[in-house]
């Protein structure tokens, strides 16, 4: 079978493994979709995500649909949940199984030997992870549900956003899925900055009210202050632009990846402002919601930008790295 595979930084290949055999209690998924992430494209051009540094060539991929072909759900369409909990630390006994600290998560290097990735035609992953889709879900538009409980985690942390201003830092596919996320919660009003044309599109077809060009303090679409922002973007500076509008008391959430090491940002606001500052990583139960999510609203194909081949993966992910030219990848694995 077809698999990419990350052999180190700027080394992606498209090789050919042996098709698993799906241990006890595992199903075998023919993978159909899979959605370039941000993390791929880490490992690709830089070896590793933060502190996960790539030591052995890895499966990409976490976010991926298809078919199961083995137990009671052959010949289902599947959502694959990338998590597998340990279910024994006190992160798991406290009911916050996403920052478990013995997790498995497909496509990852935080571990050694790593865990195989979803970017294969055929993967073996235990029953549990597998949710097949709601009527009416096509898989091209399933493919977003890892991204999308990632969006619904983060606007989770924030608290309750119905009838708040929602302030937005970086429109790349995390943060315009904030945006439908926000929306979803019923935000009054949600307002997005980046610096790329393109990808504030893609924000207002998420549903934004307004999108405002971060480089540009004159644009009038800037809020006076916001009573929440996520910090999507992964970078210092969207995170002192959440710090410096949200308003006194607010709560800003950091779900974008900062680079590894020291990050400055303006703390003083956090005391004299009394902000909460949260940070939310991956997701738990909120794969279920983004699933009826998905199929209760179409809008959200605006958002797959491009479906490329598999024997095409470096093509789709340089596509996915020029945020100038795309939203959310994914890659076909389909005949």
């Amino acid at each position: 079978m077809l698999a990419c595979v990350i052999h180190g930084p700027g080394d992606l290949r498209v090789d050919e493994l042996t098709s698993p055999s799906p241990g006890p209690d595992e199903v075998l998924v023919a993978v159909r979709y899979g959605g370039v992430c941000g993390s791929d494209l880490h490992y690709w051009r830089h070896g590793g995500v933060g502190d996960f540094r790539l030591r052995e060539p890895m499966v990409l991929g976490h976010e991926v649909v298809g078919t199961a072909s083995s137990g009671p759900l052959a010949g289902t369409a599947v959502a694959v949940h990338p998590a597998t909990p340990c279910g024994l630390c006190a992160e798991c006994a406290d009911g916050r199984r996403h920052v478990c600290r013995d997790t498995r998560y497909l496509g990852s290097a935080a571990r050694t030997p790593h865990v195989q990735g979803g970017f294969a035609a055929e993967i073996a992953v235990p029953a549990g992870q597998l949710r097949p889709l709601p009527e009416g879900l096509p898989p091209r538009r399933a493919a977003l549900a890892e991204p999308l409980s990632v969006a619904l985690h983060a606007v989770r942390r924030a608290g309750a956003v119905a009838g708040r201003q929602v302030l937005v830092t970086g429109a790349g596919p995390i943060g315009s899925l904030v945006v439908a996320a926000a929306k979803a919660a019923a935000a009054a009003h949600v307002t997005v900055t980046d610096l790329l044309p393109a990808a504030l599109g893609y924000a207002r077809a998420a549903g934004a009210d307004v999108v405002v060009r971060a480089d540009d303090p004159a644009d009038p679409g800037w809020p006076s202050e916001a009573d929440v922002a996520v910090e999507a973007s992964g970078t210092a500076a969207g995170l002192e632009t959440c710090l410096r509008l949200v308003r006194r008391g607010g709560v800003v959430v950091q779900l974008g990846m900062l680079p590894p090491g020291p990050s400055p940002f303006p703390g003083n606001l956090l005391v004299s402002r009394e902000i909460e500052l949260r940070g939310a990583f991956r997701f738990d139960t909120e794969f279920d919601d983004a699933l009826r999510l998905l199929a209760a609203a179409p809008a959200f194909d605006a958002l797959v930008s491009a479906v490329v081949p598999v024997r095409e993966a470096e093509a789709a992910f340089a596509l996915a790295a020029d945020r100038s030219r795309s939203c959310k990848v994914l890659l076909d694995f389909g005949d």
